[in-house]
């Protein structure tokens, strides 16, 4: 079994359900007291969210690249960064370390394309819905991307930070949600990324009328599918 090295943190309400999911995964396929391999560092999100606020990406980058050296060093086959905003460094980080960062956009890609859906709507913090860095991932994998208009956008991120990653669900939101989720399918949405770690903690495939793309479960098992790999 191979180490999985996880970044986590942001928010740990997210990476909770990554530690619960690996574990299951690892548990289903090789049954009895197993258990998966893993190495998690946990980071502290307040740091992270204000540097996001006074938008000094660059300290993101260097904090994430500093913390993905040391769980290589701890023994990590291969590394998550356990959230999808901050794949906006991916290159960065993969290019700092000898070791593979799986990334969550390009897993997902896969999922998607295995489900003949070629037009997603892209749900996330504001930086995934509006900056290049997932929504060309996606599309290099041939899929087109729809995302909310500007105040839907904004009721999307202001709910994960305000609500899903302090582990408050309420039926508002999720009301909003599903709103937000109809008029990207009245956009021609062929099926929906649920592109933030938290949001599966709010929608669930019965809150929407086409398929969901999970990021957290699927990149949790791609994880699992790469520590067991012979």
């Amino acid at each position: 079994m191979k180490t999985i090295g996880l970044i986590g943190g942001m928010s740990w309400e997210s990476s909770l359900e990554y530690y619960r999911i690996i574990n299951e995964g690892v548990k289903s396929r090789l049954g009895g007291l197993h258990s998966a391999q893993c190495i998690l560092y946990s980071v502290e999100f307040a740091e992270i969210e204000l540097y996001m606020r006074k938008n000094e990406w660059q300290k993101i980058s260097q904090a994430l690249i500093k913390v993905a050296g040391k769980l290589e060093s701890a023994g990590a086959d291969f590394i998550l960064l356990c959230t999808n905003t901050m794949h906006k460094f991916a290159e960065e980080i993969q290019g700092a370390i000898d070791i593979e960062l799986l990334h969550i956009a390009e897993a997902t890609a896969v999922e998607v394309n295995r489900a003949n859906i070629k037009k997603v709507g892209l749900l996330g913090t504001r930086p995934t819905m509006e900056q290049e860095f997932y929504n060309k991932t996606l599309q290099n994998n041939g899929i087109q991307v729809v995302i909310p208009g500007p105040a839907d956008r904004e009721i999307t991120h202001n709910v994960i930070f305000q609500e899903l990653c302090l582990g408050k669900i309420t039926p508002e939101s999720k009301n909003e949600y599903k709103k937000i989720i109809n008029g990207l399918i009245k956009q021609g949405a062929e099926g929906i990324i649920l592109g933030c770690t938290e949001i599966p903690l709010l929608i669930k495939p019965k809150d929407s009328p086409v398929p969901l793309f999970d990021t957290t479960y699927i990149h949790a098992m791609q994880a699992v599918n790469k520590s067991l790999a012979n």
